[in-house]
């Protein structure tokens, strides 16, 4: 009784003051992502062992997969008044869906390879229409909400790891299934969810009653918008930076802990810790941020600063497992302080142009999860995990950087409005 009375107490610490419609989204958007996680730790195994391809050909599809969802961001962050947020994002998934389900039922590899690039282009559109919905729609609780999303998300992951394993063990093509029919029921409660919004001045959504918002065509300036660098340029290098460095635990540590001689359960064993950090160390994180960051770019610059000592530790110890996992849970700790703010940041600074911004900042994120692999995997191929963890350390140092260039060119609390767009009725 005492356990069940501390589990209602963390659940209402977590998720009290949220509206009933922004915990629904937060439900399906874990089903979607324990439903993705199913798929994607296992797209390696299923072209080398279902499509009968080479493990450097299933490389290059995670790379196109990338690429296309590279497009795809930028591409959803022009596209979000144009279209409107319920259509694209409802209809992303559902062209998500459709393709899965065709995965599973096909043989031919050149088709195959199209609908993985199509769904990595349509999710990539999806992204910053979330993004920007959550931070329009429940502008008062957008902080905690981007946050709260962020652990249910990875939980998900987490979950859905599992259950993948235990799905291909059975079948390979049923994990698209599976994959294919959370993505739809997604994509189906998002259509009948989501509320038809226009967007006030200050980039608030309210819905189609809300009194006072303007209508009319929507026209990008987008030279205008890029001409803003310090709202966006170098928070998304940084980004670009920070998961450059974080793909060394998939193309670094992975194959250095097989050459060790330990079996591969030791590091599926550190993205549980990964997510056990992510679960548990809430609580340290917001007390960093009330001691130390209370200021937005100022997380940014700490989280920072945690994956800068995570892998300069690995670099300098790593001869033991116990050392991966203490630079595991450092480098855990950033990212819960990173990712959460990053659209935070941009739905408070740049208000209706913030699914613009996020778009640009999308897509600089996955150029560094695109070209992560491919750096670490030639670098460790050629001269070891020592290149690896150095080059790693060299990319959050970088990261670095760029955040604390970017916090001293946005020390102002008020939001800027230079580049603004009219809102659209939808």
């Amino acid at each position: 009784m005492r356990y069940n009375n501390r589990l209602a107490l963390a659940a209402t610490r977590i998720f009290g003051g949220f509206p009933r419609d922004a915990l629904f989204f937060l439900l399906a958007s874990f089903v979607n992502s324990t439903g993705k996680a199913v798929m994607w730790p296992l797209t390696t195994l299923y072209v080398h062992n279902v499509m009968g391809k080479s493990y450097g050909e299933a490389g290059l599809i995670i790379l196109y997969q990338a690429l296309f969802s590279v497009i795809g961001e930028f591409v959803g962050g022009n596209l979000y008044y144009r279209v409107g947020p319920k259509k694209m994002i409802s209809g992303s998934f559902l062209v998500s869906a459709i393709c899965l389900y065709a995965i599973a039922m096909t043989s031919s590899w050149p088709l195959y390879i199209a609908l993985v690039c199509m769904v990595g282009f349509v999710n990539g559109i999806a992204m910053p229409s979330i993004s920007a919905y959550i931070g329009f729609r429940w502008k008062e609780h957008r902080r905690r909400l981007y946050n709260v999303m962020y652990v249910c998300n990875n939980f998900g992951l987490s979950i859905g790891a599992m259950v993948g394993g235990l799905v291909a063990s059975v079948s390979f093509s049923l994990t698209y299934v599976l994959t294919a029919t959370t993505t739809l029921s997604f994509a189906c409660f998002l259509f009948f969810f989501m509320k038809e919004v226009t967007t006030s001045a200050d980039g608030a959504e309210e819905d189609s009653s809300g009194k006072g918002s303007q209508t009319g065509p929507v026209r990008l300036n987008r030279m205008e918008l890029l001409g803003n660098v310090r709202l966006y340029l170098f928070v998304s290098i940084g980004s670009m930076f920070f998961w450059l460095s974080f793909t060394q635990w998939a193309n670094g540590v992975a194959p250095y802990i097989e050459e060790k001689g330990l079996d591969l359960k030791f590091y599926s064993l550190l993205w549980t810790v990964n997510g056990l950090v992510i679960l548990l160390a809430q609580p340290f994180t917001s007390w960093i941020k009330r001691r130390f960051a209370q200021d937005i770019v100022h997380q940014m610059l700490v989280s920072a600063i945690f994956t800068v000592t995570a892998f300069a530790f690995i670099l300098f110890f790593h001869d033991e497992y116990v050392y991966l996992v203490i630079g595991m849970i450092l480098a855990t700790l950033g990212e819960m302080m990173l990712l959460p703010t990053i659209p935070t940041f941009l739905s408070e600074k740049t208000g209706r142009n913030a699914p613009f911004y996020m778009g640009l900042a999308g897509g600089f994120a996955n150029v560094g999860r695109m070209i992560g692999p491919l750096l670490f995997g030639y670098s460790y191929d050629l001269w070891g995990i020592d290149s690896v963890f150095f080059l790693g350390t060299l990319a959050s140092i970088a990261a670095l950087l760029m955040f604390y260039i970017h916090s001293n060119l946005n020390k102002e609390k008020e939001p800027l409005q230079k580049a603004e767009l009219p809102s659209l009725q939808q």
